[in-house]
């Protein structure tokens, strides 16, 4: 089920929160949380009754691992569940999103001719897994105690971040599961969670989604693109995830507040970053904290010299290139930021002298670049469309992607004003200032956490969330994804 949907805002939400704080009223905490683990199971398994299975699954074994953790008094048998535990979860992560690709690596190596089981990758499966993970290894260090089955499960499926994050740990949610006062509907929480998803939702639908149109005309006709066209689709893409990710995060956010849950900040407007290392401070945090904690800091993380700390970096980047996907654009793309993030340690001296706004631009830059290989289908498509800025020449955009955008409800209700023929003789202006001004957003503009922390509700900012919703639930004809599920 997706947050963008009819079913879901009209009659999933509702529900859940009826629900909840019915059963809380009567004092039926235990039986509440069951309710949204119940609802939460509707919400993962609306699409595939076969990913709810491999949800709870994969629930059950790493609970039970953990209890058989707790009877244990050696170490060595605690260690020995500790590798059981990595092993089921990595192992479920590699059968369902690596075996093709490894396959398909070890044929054209080998000259094999090994079959492809060809699997759909459950949804969020990167993102539940990790959240699990994270709990055997913290348990095994002693580092936690051991919950109950249902704040376990509820911890795990609790839906606003079970399918694209953020990444929870369990004593971040469990905790907040149990405070009565949370437990209550408070009506500030509820205005700033609705305020929260109304700026999200628009993000995604009046947003996100048209920048979508554009960039996938642009990379199915990469061959028809000149320079200026391949410049413009590029930039597209990097608002389109941008505003795609930042808004799926709002939603979440927001949904959270309703039910007084303070999820971690997961997006930090990082295209106001001036360096790469900021960048990735503010994009994916709890990506980030998870690779950092469990990834960079057991490989000795900055404590063994400079030149094992920028292995360990590159390392740390080349695994969350593979984690977003089994293709080597996402390993390159890694590996891109990896040795980007390694130069911003070196030359961090320098850096940090450059003024504010040109390292803005120049870490957007880079960033866009970088997200071209990430959108790319192989690594060849990539290399032909960075290939049109030397062989292509600048000129007038590709006709197609001035169509799609001018196929808008409200772009078609702008070209009905012309201001003096302005929109004929100019047919690109709009797309081009819309590309503009989203960028310039994305770079200056509060973002939402910053906006909810000072939120006083006024009947303006109440008209502004009700115009929001009304807009881009009119908008909702064509229900799409959110990039994040694919990975």
């Amino acid at each position: 089920m997706l947050f963008n949907s009819y079913i879901f805002i009209f009659l999933f939400l509702p529900l859940v929160l009826l629900g909840y704080y019915g059963l809380n009223h009567f004092k039926q905490n235990k039986l509440a949380l069951v309710y949204v683990i119940g609802m939460s199971f509707w919400f993962y398994g609306y699409n595939s009754i076969e990913y709810l299975f491999i949800l709870v699954l994969s629930i059950l074994i790493n609970y039970s691992l953990v209890e058989l953790m707790s009877r244990c008094h050696k170490q060595g048998n605690r260690r020995v569940l500790l590798l059981l535990g990595l092993g089921w979860n990595i192992g479920s992560l590699f059968y369902y999103k690596y075996y093709d690709f490894f396959v398909e690596n070890f044929n054209n190596v080998f000259q094999t001719d090994l079959a492809f089981l060809e699997l759909v990758l459950p949804l969020g499966i990167s993102f539940y897994t990790f959240q699990q993970m994270s709990y055997v290894i913290d348990y095994y260090k002693r580092e936690c105690e051991k919950y109950s089955l249902i704040e376990y499960a509820a911890y795990v499926s609790f839906f606003p971040q079970l399918i694209a994050g953020p990444i929870v740990y369990h004593d971040e949610l469990i905790p907040q599961f149990r405070d009565e006062t949370s437990r209550k509907l408070n009506f500030d929480n509820m205005a700033k969670g609705v305020y929260a998803f109304a700026l999200g939702l628009a993000k995604k639908v009046l947003i996100a989604d048209t920048f979508s149109k554009i960039v996938t005309v642009g990379f199915s006709n990469m061959y028809e693109l000149n320079a200026t066209s391949t410049l413009l689709v590029m930039v597209c893409y990097s608002l389109q995830i941008y505003f795609d990710f930042s808004g799926y995060c709002d939603m979440a956010y927001g949904i959270g507040y309703m039910f007084n849950i303070n999820l971690p900040v997961n997006f930090n407007s990082p295209y106001k970053a001036a360096s790469i290392t900021e960048f990735w401070d503010r994009w994916h945090m709890t990506l980030t904290r998870f690779f950092t904690k469990y990834v960079y800091i057991p490989l000795g993380g900055s404590r063994k010299g400079k030149i094992r700390t920028y292995l360990n970096i590159l390392i740390v980047f080349a695994v969350s290139g593979l984690w977003h996907g089994a293709n080597w654009t996402f390993i390159l793309w890694g590996c891109m930021n990896g040795v980007a993030k390694v130069i911003d340690r070196l030359c961090h001296k320098l850096i940090v002298k450059i003024p504010r706004v040109i390292g803005m631009v120049l870490t957007f830059g880079f960033s866009t670049f970088a997200w071209s290989l990430f959108r790319s289908k192989s690594v060849l498509h990539a290399r032909i469309l960075w290939s049109h800025f030397t062989t292509e020449p600048w000129g007038e955009l590709y006709q197609p992607l001035i169509d799609v955008f001018d196929e808008m409800v409200e772009i078609k209700f702008l070209h009905h004003f012309n201001v003096g023929g302005v929109m004929t003789l100019y047919p690109w202006l709009l797309l081009v200032l819309f590309t503009v001004l989203m960028t310039i957003i994305s770079m200056t503009m509060k973002n939402t956490q910053e906006k909810v922390a000072v939120l006083k509700l006024t009947w303006k900012k109440s008209l502004v969330v009700v115009v929001l919703l009304g807009w881009s639930i009119l908008s909702l004809s064509q229900v799409s994804e959110f990039l994040y599920f694919n990975f």
